[in-house]
């Protein structure tokens, strides 16, 4: 390593170079760098307007699957076969049956199957079948099949929806159905997205406040956050022109749009404050902060970046939707807070200390800040002893290292241990609240219609087949274990309550009915038994079952190449940023223990129920596929992102001491406070978005919220010191030709890599440079 100045000379090093690059761009007319991005931001509300109304509340099926090939063939050639629409039509103590009822009931459907746009409406009063009658005869549904793309079929639905609720003579009729669930779900979605939204930016606001003190220090992240925030919404808006994307994306705009950018926002700031009370110039501190605090704040929005681009290589668009949303929202946080916010800064220079909210709670101060922001001795000592804290925590988790990262690891494995009983399955009207009309619908299917609503697989048939060649393929169907029945085939050119065919179409299909729930592993494995018997014809199944199983088939076929990007570009860019073999394996490593706590509170609360009273949910006794997957990405992402922040110090002062253990006290002493505020004020949103009524983004917020904490407060804190006490100066490691190609390419928050002998405890020596200052 090569020897060179102490830390304080090359700090007057920088600020003898005080613009470069983007430095010296936002510097140089930060007025009208503001005028372009307020103008800019303006054009975003109007780009993004509506942008909800255009996102899809599906997108858990894989577009190429078998099922989703049979279920568009059914939908054209039998739509029957397929409805998406249920009017649960309730004759109280009358009955179905009677007279009155019927005839309303008929005109009822008459006037359903005439609606453009409608196809396939069948009803009780027309087939007569047992199926969509109540067992206690009061109740019998009227189903059809609303034709369209999912927007253009939800938006028929809103049209013609309220004309057939409420009350019709003797009967009441109420909406249900797939189609009903969807819509449903995406009003709920965003309305309680306006909520969260209430909720996260007054208690952020105050959170921030307390932090800073300054009431305008505090606005600064916000607005950066409000500014990322509008921008994804345009360019989601634009991306919807060109495929779907999911509504359940809006929940992770605004977590990351606020959390990452205040995330960003309180780096930068610290920085600049930091470098403020040093003695600089405005200026220069913003040069000095955008070329130390600025590099790690590029460099983590591409780690977060990266692990939410891992979402792109599934098929379904539930999941790819929240990777276009998270790394909009990310690289548009990171160039607000490079760009926007150092252009604020060089206007507010010592004015971004003013409005000291604080004394408004403190009784008695020895004496206030003075115009310009300059901190008293009071506050100088608070912030002092705050770092010294973060300090005195690292010295003592190191002495005791072993002890540390021992109890620390087998706790966070023991917290994740549940996951090992987790249940995939997938997502239905149980996510809705139970006031929710089509979840009363359903329910009332469950509870009170005979057989087993939603639990049947439909078997395509495609090519001639004779009679004989139909019976034979559904006895031996029939004699599989687990199935209960089969009905059909019904084929082209017969009418709905075809119960045979005579083998003149070119598409017939099978209802078979398995036994248990509808998607257990009963019925998923009759999917693969189905799917494995030999016919005369081409055959594909669909159903619920069939759909999860296709499902989970293309999460386990593609989670390899997910997983795979996250951990090489981890590897890659930490090395990029340390220079090190040993600390990117520990960043994956410890970052993959922290959400262990998150997995297992997922399957222990969500799956198996507990809490569910208090938080407000139906457990179902499974957890959709696609979710731990989205929370796997986006708590990873998270996770690196205060890594860096905690990384990015501690190599600094390495670079300028050499002195190991010094340097892990110095970087959680002055990232301790500032990755605590930050998770804490992250945790903040995402608790907000699980306020939610929808139970999978109840699971997100809450569930990515644990695993903030978690990383903040346990990783950080306990493990990361341990583990690299134990390594010792080998933390630093890597052969000549990789430390060559880091010395060359690498990226260090202090710039010039250097490095003098080992050092007495600094922190003991200089209090007045280690000073934390608000917030750090």
């Amino acid at each position: 390593m090569v020897k060179g100045t102490p830390r304080h000379g090359r700090s007057q090093e920088f600020r003898a170079r005080p613009g470069r690059g983007w430095t010296r761009f936002v510097t140089a007319r930060p007025r009208l760098s503001l005028l372009a991005a307020l103008v800019i931001t303006a054009l975003a509300v109007f780009a993004g307007s509506g942008v909800a109304d255009r996102m899809g509340s599906g997108g858990w099926e894989d577009p190429d699957a078998e099922s989703t090939f049979a279920t568009q063939v059914l939908e054209r050639e039998f739509p029957a076969s397929q409805p998406n629409l249920l009017l649960l039509v309730d004759a109280g103590t009358a009955g179905v049956d009677a007279p009155a009822v019927v005839a309303e009931a008929r005109r009822i459907a008459e006037r359903l199957d005439a609606e453009p746009g409608v196809s396939g409406v069948g009803s009780y009063w027309g087939t007569g079948s047992p199926a969509l009658r109540s067992e206690d005869g009061r109740q019998a549904v009227i189903a059809a099949r609303v034709e369209g793309e999912e927007r253009a079929a939800g938006e028929l639905l809103q049209k013609i929806a309220p004309e057939y609720r409420g009350t019709h003579g003797p009967v009441e009729v109420s909406v249900g159905g797939p189609l009903a669930v969807r819509h449903e779900m995406q009003t709920i979605i965003q309305e309680d997205l306006l909520r969260a939204e209430l909720i996260a930016l007054p208690v952020t606001l105050v959170l921030l406040v307390m932090v800073f003190g300054s009431a305008v220090a505090a606005l600064l992240p916000l607005g950066i956050g409000i500014v990322a925030i509008l921008g994804t919404n345009a360019v989601l808006r634009g991306i919807t022109e060109l495929t779907d994307v999911s509504v359940f994306a809006q929940n992770l705009t605004t977590a990351l749009g606020l959390g990452l950018a205040i995330d960003y926002a309180l780096f930068v700031v610290r920085r600049f404050r930091e470098e403020l009370a040093s003695g600089a110039d405005t200026r220069t501190a913003v040069g000095t902060t955008l070329r130390t605090a600025g590099r790690t704040v590029l460099f983590s929005a591409l780690t977060v970046a990266v692990s939410l681009a891992a979402m792109l290589v599934f098929p379904q668009y539930f999941l790819r939707s929240f990777a276009y949303a998270g790394i909009a929202v990310v690289l548009l946080a990171a160039a607000a807070a490079l760009i926007l916010l150092p252009a604020a800064l060089m206007l507010l220079g010592e004015r971004v200390n003013s409005f000291d909210l604080r004394r408004l709670f403190t009784r008695r101060r020895s004496s206030e800040r003075s115009e310009g922001g300059a901190k008293t001795d009071r506050d100088a000592k608070a912030d002092a002893g705050s770092g010294a804290g973060w300090a005195r925590t690292a010295a003592l988790v190191m002495r005791r290292a072993p002890v540390f990262a021992v109890a620390t690891s087998a706790g966070l494995v023991l917290l994740g241990l549940p996951f090992l009983g987790v249940t995939f399955g997938t997502a239905d009207d149980r996510q809705l609240p139970v006031t929710a009309e089509s979840r009363v619908v359903q329910d009332q299917l469950r509870d009170g219609f005979p057989g087993n609503p939603g639990g049947g697989l439909t078997v395509l048939a495609e090519g001639s087949a004779t009679p004989a060649q139909y019976a034979d393929y559904r006895e031996r169907i029939e004699a599989l274990d687990g199935i209960a029945q089969v009905e059909g085939p019904v084929t082209s050119g017969s009418g709905p309550e075809a119960a045979a065919g005579d083998g003149s179409g070119t598409y017939a299909y099978f209802v078979v009915v398995p036994e248990g729930e509808a998607v257990g592993t009963t019925a998923q494995s009759a999917v693969r038994e189905v799917r494995a018997q030999e016919a005369p014809f081409d055959t594909s199944v669909t159903g619920a079952a069939a759909v999860l199983v296709d499902s989970k088939d293309a999460i386990a076929d593609r989670l390899p190449w997910a997983v795979g990007i996250i951990v090489v570009a981890t590897l890659i860019l930490v090395f990029l940023l340390t220079g090190s073999v040993l600390i990117p394996l520990q960043a994956v490593v410890l970052n993959a223990l922290s959400l262990t706590a998150m997995f297992g509170a997922v399957v222990w609360v969500f799956q198996e129920g507990h809490l569910s009273g208090l938080l407000g949910f139906t457990p179902t006794g499974d957890i959709e596929t696609t979710l731990p997957v989205l929370m796997f990405c986006v708590a990873f992402g998270l996770s690196m992102d205060y890594g860096v922040f905690l990384l990015s110090r501690i190599k600094e002062e390495y670079d300028a001491t050499g002195d190991h253990e010094h340097s892990v006290r110095y970087g959680l002493r002055h990232t301790g406070g500032l990755i605590t505020a930050a998770a804490v004020i992250l945790a903040v949103v995402m608790v907000a978005i699980g306020t939610s009524r929808v139970t999978n983004t109840k699971m997100l917020g809450l569930g990515v919220a644990l695993a903030v904490l978690m990383d903040a407060m346990v990783v950080r804190s306990l493990l990361v010191p341990s583990v690299m006490k134990l390594t010792g100066r080998l933390t630093w490691w890597a052969p000549g030709p990789l430390r060559r190609f880091h010395d060359r390419f690498g990226i260090s928050e202090g710039g010039t890599e250097t490095a003098v002998p080992a050092l007495p405890d600094r922190d003991a020596m200089e209090p007045a440079r280690d000073k934390e200052p608000v917030g750090g």
